[in-house]
């Protein structure tokens, strides 16, 4: 990778946001921002939810149409915010292109937050939505505890690289075949309440409210992707809380209804 290149830095740039869950116009925007700012000849992107091309001329040396395929994206605000930092501090001018590198491979390195962290605060998510929908204080806290048992199994799937269809649909039943043991055992009282707080943390509504500011913006291909994502996503969560919710009423007489 050369790291005096324009186009690269732009690049590179671009690939981050989209990486992080960026929204297409805030990735394309940044990308042209950057070539303008360093005052290249010519540059034309054009970026997909889940591929960005890239083509210019730089100090009069034509680069070939660059292509790369993103296949996934996890949501990370941090490197986000601090990428259009860099972007605005690029167009002020403050940052010669090797710096702006230098200050792009830290924002690439920023950790995703510690497991005992992302743990507490899916257990407290889970806990608060479940009471926040109805449910009595003993429903939030066995959500707390699913939101536990969720998030530990979503850090698992994560290093096995599980597929995230495959990922949502077995989260999604693990944490609903938890509530309905505590409920089995007689403690909790609404197992629905239970349930709407514990696989809250999967909800895709990110992606969603992504894809709808892509259609506001004119990027109907991608906002058409997000959209799609996000509605598997949402079906695999109900598959995965349907099956388990009907194989233990069926094994129960109906105990759970």
């Amino acid at each position: 990778m050369d790291k005096t290149s324009v186009l690269e830095l732009s690049f590179q740039m671009g690939e981050t946001l989209l990486q992080n869950g960026a929204e297409i116009s805030r990735v394309q925007e940044t990308m042209e921002r950057v070539a303008r700012a360093y005052r290249v000849d010519s540059f034309d992107v054009y970026v997909l939810t889940n591929a960005v091309f890239a083509t210019g001329v730089e100090q009069g040396v034509e680069h070939a149409a660059r292509l790369k395929h993103i296949p996934s994206t996890t949501i990370h605000f941090g490197r986000i915010l601090a990428v259009n930092q860099l972007s605005r501090e690029i167009a002020q001018g403050d940052h010669t292109v090797e710096e702006a590198f230098s200050i792009l491979d830290s924002v690439r390195g920023m950790p995703y937050s510690p497991l005992p962290l992302a743990t507490l605060a899916c257990a407290v998510g889970s806990a608060c939505f479940s009471y926040l929908f109805g449910g009595s204080w003993l429903d939030a806290l066995i959500a707390f505890f699913c939101g536990v048992v969720l998030e530990l199994f979503l850090y698992g799937a994560g290093r096995r690289k599980l597929s995230k269809f495959l990922t949502n649909l077995s989260a999604s039943a693990l944490v609903t075949l938890c509530g309905a043991l505590f409920l089995l055992a007689g403690i909790g009282d609404n197992m629905d309440k239970i349930i709407i707080g514990s696989i809250i943390r999967l909800v895709p509504g990110v992606a969603l409210t992504t894809s709808i500011r892509d259609f506001f913006n004119g990027d109907y291909l991608s906002g058409a992707i997000r959209m799609l994502d996000a509605v598997l996503v949402g079906g695999c969560i109900a598959v995965g809380v349907g099956v388990v919710v009907r194989c233990l009423s069926l094994l129960t007489g109906g105990a759970l209804l």
